[in-house]
Protein backbone atom coordinates (compact mmCIF):
# COMPACT_ATOMS: atom_id res chain seq x y z
CA UNK A 1 0.00 0.00 0.00
CA UNK A 2 2.54 2.76 1.25
CA UNK A 3 5.21 1.06 -0.47
CA UNK A 4 5.95 2.92 -3.33
CA UNK A 5 6.31 2.01 -6.95
CA UNK A 6 9.61 1.49 -8.13
CA UNK A 7 12.87 3.02 -6.12
CA UNK A 8 9.88 5.60 -4.89
CA UNK A 9 9.24 5.24 -1.19
CA UNK A 10 6.94 7.88 0.11
CA UNK A 11 7.15 6.51 3.66
CA UNK A 12 10.43 6.05 5.49
CA UNK A 13 10.34 2.39 7.25
CA UNK A 14 11.45 2.04 10.73
CA UNK A 15 13.04 -1.47 10.69
CA UNK A 16 12.44 -1.97 14.82
CA UNK A 17 8.46 -1.15 13.48
CA UNK A 18 8.91 -3.91 11.08
CA UNK A 19 10.40 -6.57 13.37
CA UNK A 20 7.62 -5.46 15.82
CA UNK A 21 4.73 -6.14 13.09
CA UNK A 22 6.54 -9.00 12.35
CA UNK A 23 6.52 -10.13 15.72
CA UNK A 24 3.29 -9.86 16.20
CA UNK A 25 1.64 -11.84 13.09
CA UNK A 26 3.51 -14.94 13.50
CA UNK A 27 3.28 -14.68 17.88
CA UNK A 28 0.85 -17.91 17.48
CA UNK A 29 4.45 -19.59 16.71
CA UNK A 30 6.49 -18.36 19.67
CA UNK A 31 3.87 -18.47 22.19
CA UNK A 32 4.59 -20.87 25.94
CA UNK A 33 2.51 -21.33 28.66
CA UNK A 34 4.74 -19.79 31.27
CA UNK A 35 2.58 -19.88 34.95
CA UNK A 36 2.48 -16.61 35.20
CA UNK A 37 0.49 -16.95 31.80
CA UNK A 38 -1.41 -19.74 33.16
CA UNK A 39 -2.20 -18.01 36.44
CA UNK A 40 -3.97 -14.89 34.36
CA UNK A 41 -5.55 -17.89 31.82
CA UNK A 42 -7.17 -19.13 34.92
CA UNK A 43 -8.25 -16.06 36.21
CA UNK A 44 -9.82 -14.47 33.41
CA UNK A 45 -10.79 -17.36 31.79
CA UNK A 46 -12.13 -19.65 34.50
CA UNK A 47 -12.39 -17.72 38.24
CA UNK A 48 -13.77 -14.80 37.49
CA UNK A 49 -16.90 -16.19 34.53
CA UNK A 50 -17.48 -18.61 37.25
CA UNK A 51 -17.75 -15.76 39.95
CA UNK A 52 -20.18 -13.93 37.84
CA UNK A 53 -22.04 -16.96 37.47
CA UNK A 54 -22.47 -17.48 40.96
CA UNK A 55 -23.16 -13.89 41.38
CA UNK A 56 -25.73 -14.20 38.98
CA UNK A 57 -27.32 -17.31 40.54
CA UNK A 58 -27.33 -16.12 43.67
CA UNK A 59 -28.95 -12.79 42.85
CA UNK A 60 -31.67 -14.31 40.48
CA UNK A 61 -35.44 -13.26 41.10
CA UNK A 62 -34.12 -11.90 44.51
CA UNK A 63 -35.36 -8.26 43.43
CA UNK A 64 -37.98 -6.37 42.24
CA UNK A 65 -37.51 -2.59 40.26
CA UNK A 66 -41.09 -2.79 38.65
CA UNK A 67 -42.88 0.18 40.68
CA UNK A 68 -40.30 0.74 43.44
CA UNK A 69 -41.38 3.02 45.46
CA UNK A 70 -39.60 5.37 47.87
CA UNK A 71 -39.31 4.14 50.99
CA UNK A 72 -40.00 0.11 50.22
CA UNK A 73 -38.14 -2.59 49.79
CA UNK A 74 -37.01 -4.05 46.62
CA UNK A 75 -36.37 -7.60 47.82
CA UNK A 76 -39.34 -9.81 46.32
CA UNK A 77 -39.64 -11.37 50.13
CA UNK A 78 -38.79 -8.71 52.10
CA UNK A 79 -37.73 -9.73 56.01
CA UNK A 80 -40.54 -9.12 58.34
CA UNK A 81 -40.99 -5.92 60.28
CA UNK A 82 -39.67 -5.81 63.64
CA UNK A 83 -42.19 -6.10 66.26
CA UNK A 84 -43.16 -2.39 67.39
CA UNK A 85 -41.86 -1.36 70.89
CA UNK A 86 -45.26 -0.86 73.13
CA UNK A 87 -44.13 1.36 76.44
Amino acid sequence: MAGGHGDFHPVKLDPAIERWNSMREFVYKHFKFTPRITRQVVTWGVAVPVGLWYLASVTDDRYNFAGVRKGTSALRNPPPAPPAADE
